[in-house]
Order: C-alpha cells, then sequence, then structure tokens
C-alpha cells in the first residue's frame, strides 16, 4: 500500500483543481491559500519520500484497466530529484501568484488550470512507462495551453495557437512513435526497454522501426523541450505568459520533454554514437541559435525565454555525449542532471524577479524598465543569484554542470586523438560551446546592469522607481523570490567551500552537487567518475574563464556599440534582428499553403469515391430493364428521391460528425481489446 503514495502525488493535485476552483467562487483569498497548501503537501511528501529513496528504497505503482492498459508509477533517484523540484517550483511560483494575480481576471481559470498542469508535469516524471509517460504528457500540454492564452491579448492568441499546434502535432507524432515501438518490441516499460529491443534486433528485428519510433518520439519529446527546429512555441509563449507561467513553462515543463529523451538515449539507443551524434548537432544549434537570439532581445522575457532555449542546448550536447562517449559517459551523465536541476532553478528566481518588475511597471522593454532595480537590494539579490549561475561564473552552481558538460566534450577529443581519429568537428563543437557561454555572459550582463544599475532615461521615472523601493513587493513575494534564490546560492557555494577547505578531493561524493548528480545517474545508466573531479584546479578553470571573457568582449563591443543607438545624449537599447528573418512567420505563410494542397488531394478522393459509387450504382440497378415498364418508372423514381437524401444527409455537418465519431469508436476498441 505505501507505492499508492505516487498515486496520491499526481491526484491530489488534479483533485485540488476542482476543489480551488469551488472555493475561488465564494473567496479569492481562501482560494489562493488552498492552492499553496496543495502544492506545499506534495512538496512536503516527496522530501519524505527522497529521504527513503535515498536510502536504497524504489517505489513502483501499478494502476491497471486504463484504456486497456496499466498506468506505472515509479520513484528512483532521478525520479525523486525532479519530482520534488516540480513540486518545489509549484509551491513557489503559487507564492508569488498570490500577489502577482492581484489585479487579474479569470484567476479562477489560472489556478484550476495550472493544478491540473502540476498533476500531468507530475505524472510524467513519475512515470514508469511510455504509455503512462504519453498520457500525463498530453494532460500537461492541454493544460498548460491556457497558461499560456490567460491574458486573450492578441499575441497570446497567437502564441496560444503555436503552443497549441506544437503540442498537439508533437504528441500525435509521439503517439506514433510508440505504437510502433509496441508493436515490434511488446513492451513500453522504462526499465525493460533495453532488454527488449537488444533481444528484438537478435531476433532479426528491424533497425528501421527502432529508428522510425525513436525518431517520433525525439519529434514530440523535443517540441516540449523547446529544441531545434521545433523551438518556434517557446520565444512566443513565455513573453506573454503570466511570469509564474513562465517560471513554470521554462523551468521544469522544458524538462518534461529532456526526460523523454533521456529515455530514449539511456533506454533505446545505450551508448549508441550514431544516436548521440544526431543529439550533439541538434543541441549545438539549439544552444547557440537560442543564446544569439537572446543577445538581440531588448524584452526582459523574451530575453529569458531565448535563454531557455539555450540552457536546454547544453543539456542536449551532454545528452549526446553520452552517447559518443559510451561506457565511458559519467562526466556527461553528471553534466546533464545537474544542468537541468540548475537551469530549472536558476529560471524558477529570473521569471519570477521579471514578474515583479512586471507587476509594478506592466512593462518589458529595456529601455522601458531600465533602473526599476536601483535600490532594491533584495530584488537585487535574487536576481544576481540566477545571473552568476547561468552565466557559469566559478564559486556557483551553473559553473560546475558546464564544466562536467565541456570536460566530457574534451575528453571525446582527446579519446579520438588517442585512437587516430580527426577531431576537427569537435574543436569546433567545443569552441562554439565555449562561445554559447561568452553570449550567455553577454546577454544576462545586459540584463542586469541596465535594471539595477542604469538610470532610466526619463528623470521622471526614474524618482517614481526610487519611491517603490519598499513597496514593490509583498513578504510573501519576498519569500518565494529569496528562498527560492537562497536555493541556487546553496547550491554553487558548498561546492566551492568543500573545494576550498578539502583541496584535492578524493571522494566524487564531496559536494552537494556530486551527491545529487550520484543520486541520479543510475538512471541513465551512469557511474562514478574515474577520479574526482577538482573543479577548480586551473585546466578547469580556464573553459570557464575563457566563455566569461568571450561574454566580456561582446557585452561592450557588441551591446554597448552595435545593439545601441543614442539620441540627444541617451543610450537606447535598439533591436537590430531583421524582421524578415522569422521562422514563425515563415510558417504562417507556408501552412495555409500546405492546407490548401491537403485539402484538395482529399477533394479529389472524395469525388473519386463519389464515380466509384454512382459506377456501381449503375451496374446494380441496370437489373430494372426487365422489369415492366410501369414498375421500372416507379422504381426509378425511388432511387431519384433516395439519392436526394442520401446526397442531403453526406453533404450535412452531422453526417461528418457521425463518421468522425466511428472513427474514434474504432480507434478506442482497438486500444482496448487488441495487443498492438
Amino acid at each position: 500500500m505505501k507505492d499508492y503514495i505516487l498515486l496520491f502525488l499526481v491526484i491530489f493535485p488534479l483533485l485540488g483543481s476542482f476543489v480551488s476552483y469551488l472555493i475561488g467562487r465564494r473567496d479569492k483569498k481562501m482560494r489562493d491559500y488552498f492552492v499553496m497548501t496543495c502544492c506545499a503537501i506534495d512538496l512536503f511528501i516527496l522530501f519524505y519520500l527522497f529521504t527513503r529513496v535515498y536510502s536504497g528504497e524504489v517505489f513502483n505503482c501499478y494502476i491497471p484497466d486504463i484504456c486497456g492498459k496499466t498506468l506505472h508509477l515509479q520513484l528512483d533517484g532521478f525520479r525523486a530529484i525532479y519530482g520534488t523540484i516540480c513540486a518545489l517550483m509549484w509551491t513557489m511560483t503559487s507564492l508569488f501568484s498570490h500577489e502577482y494575480f492581484h489585479h487579474y481576471r479569470n484567476r479562477n481559470r489560472y489556478f484550476f488550470f495550472i493544478l491540473l498542469t502540476f498533476s500531468g508535469t507530475m505524472g510524467v516524471f513519475l512515470s514508469g512507462d511510455l504509455f503512462t509517460t504519453f498520457i500525463f504528457f498530453e494532460i500537461m500540454s492541454f493544460a498548460s495551453y491556457v497558461a499560456v492564452i490567460h491574458d486573450e491579448k492578441e499575441k497570446a492568441m497567437k502564441a496560444g495557437d503555436i503552443y497549441l499546434f506544437i503540442a498537439v502535432l508533437g504528441g500525435m507524432v509521439m503517439l506514433m512513435g510508440l505504437f510502433l515501438l509496441q508493436n515490434a518490441v511488446g513492451t513500453l516499460e522504462i526499465d525493460s526497454l533495453n532488454t527488449a529491443i537488444t533481444n528484438y534486433l537478435n531476433n532479426n528485428g528491424s533497425h528501421t522501426i527502432i529508428w522510425a519510433s525513436a525518431l517520433c518520439m525525439l519529434f514530440g519529446f523535443g517540441a516540449k523541450a523547446g529544441m531545434y527546429p521545433v523551438h518556434i512555441w517557446l520565444p512566443k509563449a513565455h513573453p506573454v505568459a503570466p511570469a509564474p507561467a513562465s517560471a513554470l513553462l521554462s523551468g521544469i515543463l522544458t524538462k518534461s520533454g529532456v526526460y523523454g529523451i533521456l529515455i530514449i538515449t539511456s533506454r533505446i539507443f545505450l551508448y549508441n554514437s550514431t544516436w548521440g551524434s544526431i543529439l550533439l548537432y541538434i543541441g549545438v544549434i539549439t544552444m547557440f541559435l537560442g543564446a544569439f537570439l537572446a543577445l538581440f532581445s531588448i524584452d526582459l522575457k523574451r530575453t529569458l525565454a531565448c535563454s531557455s532555449m539555450s540552457q536546454i542546448g547544453f543539456i542536449l550536447v551532454a545528452c549526446g555525449m553520452q552517447g559518443l562517449l559510451g561506457e565511458h559517459n559519467a562526466l556527461a551523465v553528471r553534466g546533464a542532471i545537474l544542468h537541468m536541476v540548475n537551469h530549472s532553478m536558476f529560471k524558477l528566481v529570473l521569471f519570477m524577479c521579471a514578474g515583479a518588475i512586471y507587476m509594478n511597471l506592466h512593462k518589458l522593454d529595456l529601455n522601458d524598465i531600465r533602473g526599476f532595480g536601483r535600490g532594491k537590494i533584495l530584488l537585487n539579490i535574487a536576481f544576481l543569484a540566477g545571473y552568476i549561475g547561468i552565466i557559469g561564473m566559478p564559486m556557483f552552481s551553473g559553473y560546475v554542470s558546464k564544466t562536467l558538460i565541456h570536460e566530457s566534450i574534451v575528453e571525446y577529443i582527446e579519446e579520438l586523438h588517442h585512437e587516430g581519429h580527426a577531431t576537427t568537428i569537435y574543436n569546433i563543437i567545443e569552441w562554439i560551446f565555449l562561445v554559447s557561454g561568452g553570449l550567455t555572459a553577454a546577454y544576462m550582463t545586459k540584463l542586469y546592469i541596465c535594471i539595477f544599475f542604469e538610470k532610466n532615461n526619463s528623470k521622471e521615472l526614474q524618482h517614481k522607481y526610487d519611491l517603490m523601493n519598499k513597496t514593490y513587493m509583498s513578504k510573501l513575494s519576498v519569500f518565494a523570490i529569496l528562498g527560492s534564490a537562497i536555493i541556487v546560492f546553496i547550491l554553487g557555494l558548498n561546492s566551492f567551500v568543500v573545494q576550498v577547505l578539502l583541496g584535492e578531493i578524493h571522494s566524487s561524493n564531496a559536494t552537494l552537487m556530486d551527491k545529487l548528480a550520484t543520486f541520479g545517474q543510475s538512471f541513465m545508466h551512469g557511474h562514478d567518475p574515474a577520479h574526482a573531479v577538482n573543479y577548480f584546479s586551473f585546466v578547469n578553470l580556464k573553459g570557464g574563464l575563457i566563455s566569461l571573457g568571450i561574454g566580456l568582449f561582446v557585452y561592450l563591443c557588441i551591446v554597448r556599440i552595435v545593439l545601441v543607438s543614442r539620441k540627444s545624449g541617451k543610450l537606447i537599447y535598439v533591436d537590430r534582428w531583421p524582421e524578415n528573418i522569422d521562422l514563425v512567420k515563415f510558417l504562417d505563410f507556408i501552412y495555409p499553403k500546405v492546407i490548401f494542397i491537403v485539402a484538395l488531394i482529399f477533394r479529389i478522393l472524395d469525388k473519386l469515391i463519389d464515380f466509384l459509387v454512382s459506377l456501381i450504382k449503375s451496374i446494380l440497378f441496370s437489373a430494372i430493364n426487365n422489369i415492366k415498364s410501369k414498375d421500372a418508372f416507379a422504381v426509378l423514381n425511388t432511387e431519384k428521391r433516395s439519392s436526394k437524401v442520401v446526397k442531403e444527409i453526406t453533404n450535412s455537418l452531422s453526417f461528418g460528425l457521425i463518421l468522425f465519431c466511428v472513427g474514434l469508436i474504432v480507434a478506442l476498441i482497438y486500444l482496448l481489446f487488441i495487443r498492438i
């Protein structure tokens, strides 16, 4: 019975969403506190389970007869880490939402769907088989759509359309991949996949089927992760969503996509260099493109959204290196885990800081919010935690995870060099990695200096901002933002203090971050590195310092010269990105043409079927020539009347809906009663 606590973690927020809606109809304040309590209860239970799993327990919960299959929830090291982070992020954003949504309408709707999203996301991270993953993945995707369109403004609705389109398309493609995989190997159990696929291939199974299913799943999971080229929803959705929702979209929902990619990497293509190369190249493009877009942006939340895309690229690079390094992938596995954790926490802090600015000014343009943070010490400290963490500043957690990923690339280059293979492409990738880190430092420095050091071009506005220094946030919001920032500081400073006090470390479990990596690495078939990583040796510091040096150069020579204009002695941030280079606009142009072509094809097929039906009818009714003319005339009239009725029915909307329902019923029967 103890395993059913996993079901409680998923069901409790789902039931809570309905209760919160009913409470909100009577008392808005009580509704807010109820939502906070729901999230906090899940967080408390997960902290408890975290300690149980850390001591060696594994939890498994099976719920039979769901669409003819069994839902499987599981809790091991990695799932415990991300289940806890999921609950922590929902708890902190719910605390912050109490003040943030004070003047919003449709708050009841928001909290209802955000708890549904919590339930779906928790289900994804606790899933023990891919069928369960898919069910909760779709719940999460559709429920989170409401958070994207919450403002119901034109930009929000357009962003929501893109988000929903990618979610539906990704979900359907992923489902096709699951069908192919289940049909081929006979199971979707995550822990059994590797053995099942090995047996299938040893029995002359088709490699093509495995690759087709994996690529379909990569498309679906990658779409949610914000992976290039299915990233188009991310820069659009984050800026228009409310800040607490943006923190969740960026910090945790994207990781649900990464979770699926990790399953493919460690269960379907374990130690597969071809798969590793594919992920590496996609990761490099995602990493660099996201950072490049963020550098040009002058909207605070859009910059953070593009930054999320870039950081997902860093994680995908780590996933790719796992395949290339094979059984020696310890650094890549640990780097992937820790950068996932770090990015979640960084974006939780940074988006809530952006929310604190927006709820006071209702603006996000850097020229408008410039100087708002001057004199606001608590907001400065919180933003600083996310800023120095995400740029990979030594002594902080982002430096640790980026160092591990960078060292995995260096390790592979040395391995190729030792075997006499060419290393040029990987040397280029290493430099793109370092440059992307430098671009991260440049755009984050632009944000930090603009908000907390520069003065607004309008003296009246700056004076107004200065008067807000003691009234811009409630105590509850301060607790949410500062509490999250303290966790970020603890994660990084713990590593620094241990390294400095103990010097050369002989245990890979010496720091808090190392312990987290060790706790979660078995999910990806990882293991302890052959030797402990001394993060603050000169060799490891060199990569981080090169990135920071590139960032300083880009900030001084590009941001302060090219990406600004000076009018009447005033510095103005300018968006230099060409308007005609926009993938979303391109897709807006392409989609109607594709839909027209598809509709034309189906129209031709429809007419062809009508022709065949008419031909069959003419053959069947030729028998009336043998009937008396009077009877034949009556039959012919009957046929005409019947044909008219049939035409009216088949052209009606109701008939189309009936056929649609018949198709759904057939699909459900197939799922319920036939093993695929």
